[in-house]
Protein backbone atom coordinates (compact mmCIF):
# COMPACT_ATOMS: atom_id res chain seq x y z
CA UNK A 1 0.00 0.00 0.00
CA UNK A 2 1.63 3.47 -0.67
CA UNK A 3 2.06 5.99 2.22
CA UNK A 4 -0.39 8.21 0.48
CA UNK A 5 -2.73 5.95 1.48
CA UNK A 6 -1.74 5.40 5.20
CA UNK A 7 -1.00 8.27 6.76
CA UNK A 8 -2.71 7.79 9.58
CA UNK A 9 -5.39 5.62 10.84
CA UNK A 10 -8.35 8.21 10.79
CA UNK A 11 -7.44 9.49 7.52
CA UNK A 12 -7.48 5.89 5.95
CA UNK A 13 -11.30 5.14 7.46
CA UNK A 14 -12.94 8.38 7.23
CA UNK A 15 -11.88 8.78 3.63
CA UNK A 16 -13.25 5.58 2.12
CA UNK A 17 -16.81 6.32 4.12
CA UNK A 18 -17.11 9.84 2.94
CA UNK A 19 -16.67 8.98 -0.74
CA UNK A 20 -19.36 6.02 0.05
CA UNK A 21 -22.10 8.12 1.34
CA UNK A 22 -22.73 10.03 -1.97
CA UNK A 23 -22.87 6.89 -3.77
CA UNK A 24 -24.96 5.20 -1.33
CA UNK A 25 -27.49 8.43 -2.35
CA UNK A 26 -27.10 7.59 -5.68
CA UNK A 27 -29.23 4.25 -4.60
CA UNK A 28 -31.49 5.76 -2.71
CA UNK A 29 -32.50 8.03 -5.58
CA UNK A 30 -32.06 5.54 -8.48
CA UNK A 31 -34.50 3.60 -6.28
CA UNK A 32 -36.94 6.29 -6.60
CA UNK A 33 -36.46 6.24 -10.18
CA UNK A 34 -38.71 3.10 -10.73
CA UNK A 35 -41.92 5.05 -9.49
CA UNK A 36 -40.84 7.75 -11.28
CA UNK A 37 -40.33 6.11 -14.71
CA UNK A 38 -43.98 4.33 -14.28
CA UNK A 39 -45.32 7.66 -13.72
CA UNK A 40 -44.18 8.99 -16.93
CA UNK A 41 -43.43 6.13 -19.61
CA UNK A 42 -45.08 3.13 -21.07
CA UNK A 43 -43.36 1.02 -23.65
CA UNK A 44 -44.40 2.93 -26.38
CA UNK A 45 -43.48 5.93 -25.06
CA UNK A 46 -39.66 4.52 -23.36
CA UNK A 47 -37.31 6.53 -25.92
CA UNK A 48 -39.07 9.83 -25.92
CA UNK A 49 -38.90 9.94 -22.52
CA UNK A 50 -35.23 9.18 -22.37
CA UNK A 51 -34.92 12.00 -24.98
CA UNK A 52 -36.76 14.00 -22.71
CA UNK A 53 -35.00 13.20 -19.67
CA UNK A 54 -31.71 13.41 -20.68
CA UNK A 55 -31.98 16.65 -22.93
CA UNK A 56 -33.69 18.60 -19.64
CA UNK A 57 -30.36 18.40 -17.70
CA UNK A 58 -27.93 19.52 -21.19
CA UNK A 59 -28.25 23.17 -21.06
CA UNK A 60 -27.81 23.41 -17.26
CA UNK A 61 -24.54 20.71 -17.15
CA UNK A 62 -23.17 22.27 -20.42
CA UNK A 63 -23.31 25.62 -18.88
CA UNK A 64 -21.38 24.78 -15.86
CA UNK A 65 -19.07 22.70 -17.77
CA UNK A 66 -18.26 25.11 -20.71
CA UNK A 67 -14.96 26.59 -19.11
CA UNK A 68 -13.36 22.74 -19.11
CA UNK A 69 -15.08 21.65 -22.33
CA UNK A 70 -13.05 24.27 -24.03
CA UNK A 71 -9.93 22.82 -23.03
CA UNK A 72 -10.64 19.49 -23.93
CA UNK A 73 -8.57 17.13 -26.14
CA UNK A 74 -9.56 15.46 -29.02
CA UNK A 75 -8.57 12.46 -27.27
CA UNK A 76 -11.22 13.70 -24.38
CA UNK A 77 -14.13 13.70 -26.34
CA UNK A 78 -13.30 10.59 -27.80
CA UNK A 79 -13.30 8.86 -24.31
CA UNK A 80 -16.21 10.72 -22.74
CA UNK A 81 -18.17 10.10 -26.33
CA UNK A 82 -17.34 6.15 -26.02
CA UNK A 83 -18.82 6.18 -22.37
CA UNK A 84 -21.73 7.79 -23.64
CA UNK A 85 -22.51 5.11 -26.29
CA UNK A 86 -22.33 2.36 -23.03
CA UNK A 87 -24.77 4.80 -20.96
CA UNK A 88 -27.07 4.75 -23.84
CA UNK A 89 -27.24 1.18 -24.21
CA UNK A 90 -27.22 0.52 -20.21
CA UNK A 91 -30.57 2.77 -20.52
CA UNK A 92 -31.82 1.40 -23.43
CA UNK A 93 -31.78 -2.00 -22.45
CA UNK A 94 -32.94 -1.80 -18.88
CA UNK A 95 -36.14 0.76 -19.17
CA UNK A 96 -37.43 -1.58 -22.31
CA UNK A 97 -37.21 -5.09 -20.20
CA UNK A 98 -37.92 -3.06 -16.95
CA UNK A 99 -41.08 -2.52 -19.36
CA UNK A 100 -41.90 -5.52 -20.87
CA UNK A 101 -40.81 -7.87 -17.51
CA UNK A 102 -42.08 -8.06 -13.80
CA UNK A 103 -40.28 -5.41 -11.22
CA UNK A 104 -39.80 -8.57 -9.25
CA UNK A 105 -37.34 -10.24 -12.24
CA UNK A 106 -35.95 -6.64 -13.51
CA UNK A 107 -34.85 -5.94 -9.55
CA UNK A 108 -33.19 -8.78 -9.13
CA UNK A 109 -31.72 -9.34 -12.54
CA UNK A 110 -30.15 -5.64 -12.63
CA UNK A 111 -28.46 -6.32 -8.83
CA UNK A 112 -26.75 -9.07 -10.53
CA UNK A 113 -23.96 -5.77 -12.16
CA UNK A 114 -22.58 -5.86 -8.44
CA UNK A 115 -21.43 -9.43 -8.76
CA UNK A 116 -20.47 -9.36 -12.63
CA UNK A 117 -18.30 -6.14 -11.55
CA UNK A 118 -15.76 -7.62 -9.17
CA UNK A 119 -15.25 -10.29 -11.34
CA UNK A 120 -14.46 -8.22 -14.01
CA UNK A 121 -12.47 -6.12 -11.90
CA UNK A 122 -10.56 -9.38 -11.22
CA UNK A 123 -10.29 -10.54 -14.28
CA UNK A 124 -8.80 -7.60 -15.90
CA UNK A 125 -6.25 -7.88 -12.95
CA UNK A 126 -5.68 -11.57 -13.00
CA UNK A 127 -6.05 -11.94 -9.10
CA UNK A 128 -9.01 -13.49 -7.09
CA UNK A 129 -11.06 -11.39 -5.24
CA UNK A 130 -11.11 -11.91 -1.70
CA UNK A 131 -13.26 -14.53 -0.20
CA UNK A 132 -15.14 -12.41 2.09
CA UNK A 133 -16.07 -10.53 -0.52
CA UNK A 134 -17.31 -12.81 -2.29
CA UNK A 135 -19.16 -13.89 0.09
CA UNK A 136 -20.48 -10.85 1.01
CA UNK A 137 -21.30 -10.16 -2.59
CA UNK A 138 -23.72 -13.54 -2.60
CA UNK A 139 -25.37 -12.69 0.37
CA UNK A 140 -26.09 -9.26 -1.13
CA UNK A 141 -27.53 -11.21 -4.33
CA UNK A 142 -29.53 -13.31 -1.74
CA UNK A 143 -30.94 -10.54 0.16
CA UNK A 144 -31.66 -8.97 -3.37
CA UNK A 145 -33.29 -11.90 -4.52
CA UNK A 146 -35.56 -12.17 -1.12
CA UNK A 147 -36.54 -8.49 -1.13
CA UNK A 148 -37.63 -8.42 -5.04
CA UNK A 149 -38.74 -11.86 -5.21
CA UNK A 150 -40.30 -12.74 -2.25
CA UNK A 151 -40.04 -16.44 -2.56
CA UNK A 152 -39.31 -17.19 -6.51
CA UNK A 153 -39.16 -16.58 -10.01
CA UNK A 154 -40.80 -16.97 -13.40
CA UNK A 155 -39.35 -18.72 -16.04
CA UNK A 156 -36.76 -15.97 -18.15
CA UNK A 157 -38.65 -13.56 -20.81
CA UNK A 158 -37.59 -11.42 -23.23
CA UNK A 159 -37.83 -9.06 -21.06
CA UNK A 160 -35.85 -10.46 -18.35
CA UNK A 161 -32.72 -11.33 -20.69
CA UNK A 162 -32.55 -7.11 -22.28
CA UNK A 163 -32.66 -6.24 -18.51
CA UNK A 164 -29.28 -8.92 -17.96
CA UNK A 165 -27.69 -7.55 -20.92
CA UNK A 166 -28.58 -4.04 -19.07
CA UNK A 167 -26.28 -5.86 -16.04
CA UNK A 168 -23.98 -7.04 -18.47
CA UNK A 169 -23.41 -3.63 -19.76
CA UNK A 170 -23.49 -1.94 -16.72
CA UNK A 171 -20.39 -3.83 -15.07
CA UNK A 172 -18.73 -2.98 -18.23
CA UNK A 173 -19.35 0.63 -18.17
CA UNK A 174 -18.21 1.21 -14.43
CA UNK A 175 -14.79 -0.53 -15.36
CA UNK A 176 -14.33 1.35 -18.31
CA UNK A 177 -15.11 4.54 -16.63
CA UNK A 178 -12.37 3.26 -13.75
CA UNK A 179 -9.81 2.58 -17.20
CA UNK A 180 -10.21 4.80 -19.61
CA UNK A 181 -6.81 6.84 -19.91
CA UNK A 182 -7.65 9.65 -22.20
CA UNK A 183 -10.23 11.01 -19.35
CA UNK A 184 -7.90 10.00 -15.88
CA UNK A 185 -7.18 13.83 -15.56
CA UNK A 186 -10.28 15.37 -17.05
CA UNK A 187 -12.50 17.86 -15.40
CA UNK A 188 -15.87 15.08 -13.90
CA UNK A 189 -18.42 18.20 -15.32
CA UNK A 190 -16.97 18.24 -18.72
CA UNK A 191 -17.37 13.90 -18.61
CA UNK A 192 -20.28 13.82 -17.42
CA UNK A 193 -21.89 16.32 -19.90
CA UNK A 194 -19.92 14.62 -23.01
CA UNK A 195 -21.56 11.14 -21.99
CA UNK A 196 -25.26 12.38 -21.66
CA UNK A 197 -24.73 14.62 -24.71
CA UNK A 198 -23.96 11.17 -26.45
CA UNK A 199 -26.66 9.17 -25.21
CA UNK A 200 -29.38 11.87 -25.50
CA UNK A 201 -27.82 11.73 -29.42
CA UNK A 202 -28.35 7.94 -29.73
CA UNK A 203 -31.91 8.45 -27.97
CA UNK A 204 -33.11 10.99 -30.70
CA UNK A 205 -32.21 9.14 -33.45
CA UNK A 206 -33.67 6.37 -32.14
CA UNK A 207 -36.74 8.49 -31.49
CA UNK A 208 -37.10 9.01 -35.11
CA UNK A 209 -38.55 5.82 -35.81
CA UNK A 210 -39.53 4.52 -32.46
CA UNK A 211 -42.74 5.59 -30.82
CA UNK A 212 -44.13 9.33 -30.35
CA UNK A 213 -41.45 12.26 -31.05
CA UNK A 214 -40.41 13.86 -27.76
CA UNK A 215 -42.23 16.77 -28.46
CA UNK A 216 -45.20 15.05 -28.34
CA UNK A 217 -45.13 13.57 -25.61
CA UNK A 218 -44.09 16.46 -23.72
CA UNK A 219 -47.27 18.06 -24.84
CA UNK A 220 -49.21 15.51 -23.03
CA UNK A 221 -47.78 15.45 -19.69
CA UNK A 222 -49.27 17.34 -17.02
CA UNK A 223 -47.79 19.01 -13.95
CA UNK A 224 -47.45 15.44 -12.09
CA UNK A 225 -46.16 14.20 -14.71
CA UNK A 226 -43.45 17.42 -15.37
CA UNK A 227 -42.79 16.91 -11.52
CA UNK A 228 -41.89 13.42 -12.23
CA UNK A 229 -39.30 14.09 -14.92
CA UNK A 230 -37.74 16.64 -13.85
CA UNK A 231 -36.79 14.44 -10.53
CA UNK A 232 -35.71 12.15 -13.19
CA UNK A 233 -33.27 14.42 -14.92
CA UNK A 234 -31.83 16.27 -12.19
CA UNK A 235 -31.32 14.02 -9.71
CA UNK A 236 -31.72 10.37 -11.00
CA UNK A 237 -29.45 11.50 -13.80
CA UNK A 238 -27.29 14.51 -13.38
CA UNK A 239 -26.93 14.28 -9.90
CA UNK A 240 -26.38 10.34 -10.35
CA UNK A 241 -24.05 10.51 -12.98
CA UNK A 242 -21.91 12.61 -11.52
CA UNK A 243 -21.26 11.25 -8.63
CA UNK A 244 -20.82 8.10 -9.98
CA UNK A 245 -18.14 9.16 -12.57
CA UNK A 246 -16.18 10.66 -9.59
CA UNK A 247 -16.53 8.00 -7.27
CA UNK A 248 -15.36 5.21 -9.74
CA UNK A 249 -11.85 6.98 -10.39
CA UNK A 250 -11.41 8.16 -7.05
CA UNK A 251 -11.89 4.33 -5.13
CA UNK A 252 -12.74 0.73 -6.45
CA UNK A 253 -15.38 0.17 -9.01
CA UNK A 254 -16.31 -2.90 -6.86
CA UNK A 255 -17.03 -0.79 -3.74
CA UNK A 256 -19.12 1.64 -5.78
CA UNK A 257 -20.95 -1.44 -7.73
CA UNK A 258 -21.70 -2.75 -4.53
CA UNK A 259 -23.20 0.39 -2.88
CA UNK A 260 -25.08 1.03 -5.94
CA UNK A 261 -26.16 -2.57 -5.50
CA UNK A 262 -28.65 -1.64 -2.59
CA UNK A 263 -30.76 0.14 -5.49
CA UNK A 264 -33.40 -2.26 -5.33
CA UNK A 265 -34.02 -1.72 -1.12
CA UNK A 266 -34.51 2.09 -1.71
CA UNK A 267 -36.98 1.20 -4.49
CA UNK A 268 -38.95 -1.33 -1.95
CA UNK A 269 -38.57 1.81 0.81
CA UNK A 270 -40.28 4.20 -1.98
CA UNK A 271 -43.01 1.22 -3.08
CA UNK A 272 -43.74 1.18 0.76
CA UNK A 273 -44.13 4.62 1.38
CA UNK A 274 -45.40 6.62 -1.62
CA UNK A 275 -47.00 3.75 -3.98
CA UNK A 276 -48.61 2.08 -0.76
CA UNK A 277 -46.51 -1.67 -1.30
CA UNK A 278 -46.59 -3.85 1.39
CA UNK A 279 -43.73 -6.11 2.08
CA UNK A 280 -43.70 -9.98 2.75
CA UNK A 281 -41.46 -11.59 6.00
CA UNK A 282 -38.92 -12.53 2.92
CA UNK A 283 -38.86 -9.14 1.73
CA UNK A 284 -37.98 -7.66 4.96
CA UNK A 285 -35.29 -10.02 5.43
CA UNK A 286 -33.86 -9.73 2.43
CA UNK A 287 -33.63 -5.93 2.82
CA UNK A 288 -32.02 -6.22 6.14
CA UNK A 289 -29.52 -8.96 4.17
CA UNK A 290 -28.80 -6.25 1.64
CA UNK A 291 -27.60 -3.63 4.51
CA UNK A 292 -25.74 -6.25 5.92
CA UNK A 293 -23.68 -7.56 2.69
CA UNK A 294 -23.30 -4.07 1.21
CA UNK A 295 -21.46 -2.91 5.05
CA UNK A 296 -19.52 -6.29 4.83
CA UNK A 297 -18.59 -5.72 0.89
CA UNK A 298 -17.48 -2.19 1.71
CA UNK A 299 -15.00 -2.89 4.28
CA UNK A 300 -13.34 -6.29 2.50
CA UNK A 301 -13.57 -4.74 -1.30
CA UNK A 302 -10.44 -5.15 -3.39
CA UNK A 303 -8.79 -1.74 -2.81
CA UNK A 304 -7.40 0.52 -5.63
CA UNK A 305 -4.02 -0.41 -7.57
CA UNK A 306 -3.23 2.92 -6.06
CA UNK A 307 -4.07 5.90 -4.82
CA UNK A 308 -5.46 9.04 -7.14
CA UNK A 309 -2.55 11.51 -7.27
CA UNK A 310 -3.04 14.81 -6.65
CA UNK A 311 -4.73 17.06 -9.11
CA UNK A 312 -2.52 20.00 -10.61
CA UNK A 313 -3.91 23.90 -11.43
CA UNK A 314 -6.96 25.73 -9.35
CA UNK A 315 -9.77 23.27 -9.33
CA UNK A 316 -8.72 19.18 -8.19
CA UNK A 317 -10.22 16.86 -10.58
CA UNK A 318 -10.74 13.08 -9.07
CA UNK A 319 -8.87 10.51 -10.78
CA UNK A 320 -9.37 7.31 -12.28
CA UNK A 321 -8.45 3.70 -10.85
CA UNK A 322 -5.40 2.44 -12.47
CA UNK A 323 -5.77 -0.60 -14.76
Amino acid sequence: MPASLSVSSSSSSSSPMLRDLPVLLVAVVWGSSFLAVQRVAEPRTVVAMLVLRFGLVLPLLGALAWPALRRLTRAEWLGGAGLGLGLSGIFLLETYGAVHTSATNAGLIISLAMVLTPLGESALRRTAPPRAFLAAAGLAVLGVALLTGDGGLRPPTLGDLLVLGAALVRSAFVLATARVRAIRTTDTLAITWIQLATATSVFAVVALSVGPAPWTLARSYGAGQWAWLLHLSLFCTLFAFFVQTWAVRASSPSRVSLLLGTEPLWAAVFGITVAGNRMGPLALLGGALVLVATEWGRRTAPAPDHAPEPATGAEASPQSVPA
